[in-house]
């Protein structure tokens, strides 16, 4: 939590669950990592976190966009995005949203498969396309190799059939998988990339762009590898593999930018002990995986929480949200302890949630008002 959020919490009794962005930690994310990468072009994964006061302040710092639909398109430009500026990253596009944005200015669209890449022909003449690779996503929190992803014949197949179907064959990408660790995913499929790239100009197709997805991480409970570590990395690995005549680079960072850049507020509705026998108290909050923490799901992200008794004796605890679904519970296999003091009306903050909560708050389950948002 930064100490700008942590003032406007303090200086506002702001009703709960709530969600303070830092904006101008955004900024300082995006610099660091344009530092890290000073030749490459950073292209936000707005699915992260899509609040207009982002996009704008992203918008002005020059950064380009990497949408997953027509509405996050028009949210992009609706923030001052220029059209080339905007890549459409979605493999699954409908045909009335290509033809949209098509129309609208953008030229950048991503494909893994012959019908979309047709469809894409159809309804985006001579756009510049780029096909997705199913890479490795070891080291990953969420792996993302199941769903998006072709495999390199099949790629070196499509890239020959852009010309034909009126397209630019432009370049390839992939993604290592959410929450990265380390630069190691990043660098092998580096390699794996370079191989297609020979082939095909072997074959007369000179492709002018290699994205690398997203995957750079934000820090929770765990250390990870800082950007730095991340730049000099793939760094080394683009020139052993490409020498002197390394493509554009692209980079589609999403939690790494706004994830440790909020904090999240909630009110403890009940702290109850289920049993004579088991030590283990059961803390209901006013949020849980149906208004926005659903990247706990399997526990996976841990964040850090924090109470108003931290620093006095503490016992098990199992978290869970408000609603009457079972399914809505944080954390039960952890093994997290809280405050004995911890009692009903206390509130406690949850740090880094700048990524994947606010998109992922359902629209009023059991009636829950979905959690309020400040951009400070």
């Amino acid at each position: 939590m930064t100490p700008k959020i942590e003032r406007f919490l303090d200086d506002h009794k702001l009703p709960t669950p709530c969600i303070v962005v830092d904006l101008d930690k955004i900024e300082q994310n995006y610099l660091d990592m344009h530092a890290a990468f000073p030749a490459a072009k950073i292209f936000y994964a707005l699915k992260a976190n899509p609040g207009q006061p982002i996009l704008q302040r992203l918008a002005q710092l020059g950064a380009g966009f990497d949408a997953a639909s027509w509405e996050e398109i028009d949210m992009c430009l609706a923030a001052g995005a220029p059209p080339e500026r905007i890549s459409f990253g979605n493999t699954i596009k409908k045909a009335t949203a290509i033809r949209r944005a098509h129309a609208a200015g953008i030229d950048l669209f991503v494909f893994d498969s012959p019908e979309e890449l047709e469809k894409i022909a159809e309804n985006a003449p001579g756009a510049r396309v780029f096909c997705r690779l199913v890479v490795a996503t070891d080291g990953a929190i969420f792996p993302l190799a199941r769903k998006f992803g072709t495999g390199t014949d099949m790629a070196l197949d499509l890239m020959h059939r852009c010309t034909d179907l009126g397209l630019v064959p432009y370049g390839l990408s992939f993604h290592p998988g959410s929450q990265q660790t380390g630069p190691e995913a990043h660098e092998a499929a580096i390699g794996q990339v370079a191989m297609l790239f020979d082939a095909l100009e072997h074959d007369g197709i000179q492709l002018k762009m290699i994205n690398l997805g997203g995957g750079f991480p934000s820090r929770y409970q765990d250390e990870v590898a800082h950007i730095e570590e991340f730049g000099r990395g793939i760094d080394r690995a683009l020139a052993y593999h490409f020498g002197n005549d390394v493509p554009e680079v692209l980079l589609e960072p999403g939690r790494h930018l706004v994830g440790d850049a909020a904090a999240l507020e909630s009110e403890v509705v009940l702290v109850s002990h289920r049993s004579k026998t088991d030590p283990t108290r059961w803390v209901y909050l006013d949020i849980g995986v149906f208004g926005g923490l659903n990247e706990t799901m399997d526990e996976n992200t841990r964040y850090v929480i924090t109470t108003p008794h931290d620093g006095g004796p503490t016992g098990p605890v199992v978290i869970a949200g408000p609603t009457c679904d079972s399914f809505d519970t944080l954390y039960e296999k952890t093994n997290n302890r809280m405050p004995l003091a911890l009692k009903a009306g206390d509130r406690v903050r949850f740090h880094a949630t700048g990524a994947y909560v606010t998109t992922y708050a359902t629209n009023g389950f059991n009636g829950f008002k979905p959690l309020a948002e400040h951009y400070i």
